[in-house]
């Protein structure tokens, strides 16, 4: 492990969800589910569903660059959520669903410049990417119960209906980025 730990917070819908992902990415040294880039001091998980709080729910990312990049991080969010929906992952309805990527360093900003491009001209999806790039400014760790929730929950209606189908697309695309 080097000692240049790198912070990336992306938003992709319910955050047990992408943590239910990222957990199992090499290379990732932490993932914590959160609430960022909002209005208030100190939300709650009640304050975010409202939609009203300007929070997103988010997954926070500590990783090791020289085991991940930053693009193969976003490489995996693109395929396991759609980009092109505005506030919104399936049934999941609000502003705190939307799509974005809150980066930390320089670098970090324009790789997700780099990819966001790629994918415009692509042409893979056929609606656009709305998914918003910004600073990461504020941040809170979401409450003890929602950390490591599809881990402690695997059997749970949602977790086996949206988060485990993300977890097995993840393992089929991108099983060279698997911890082992």
């Amino acid at each position: 492990m080097s000692n240049t730990l790198q912070t990336l917070v992306l938003g992709g819908g319910c955050f047990w969800c992408v943590e239910a992902v990222y957990v199992q990415v090499r290379g990732v040294q932490d993932v914590e589910s959160g609430y960022c880039n909002g209005d208030l001091p100190n939300p709650t998980y009640e304050m975010v569903g409202t939609g009203r709080s300007g929070y997103c729910e988010v997954v926070k990312l500590v990783y090791d660059p020289a085991q991940v990049s930053t693009r193969e991080l976003l490489e995996i969010f693109f395929v396991i959520h759609d980009p092109t929906t505005l506030n919104r992952q399936g049934n999941d309805v609000g502003t705190q669903y939307r799509s974005g990527i809150y980066f930390t360093t320089d670098e970090q900003e324009q790789v997700a410049r780099e990819v966001l491009a790629e994918l415009a001209a692509s042409g893979v999806y056929s609606s656009p990417v709305v998914t918003e790039l910004k600073p990461l400014q504020r941040y809170a760790a979401a409450e003890e119960y929602h950390q490591d929730f599809f881990e402690r929950n695997p059997n749970q209606g949602y977790c086996m209906a949206v988060a485990a189908p993300k977890v097995a697309k993840f393992r089929k695309t991108f099983a060279r980025l698997q911890k082992s």
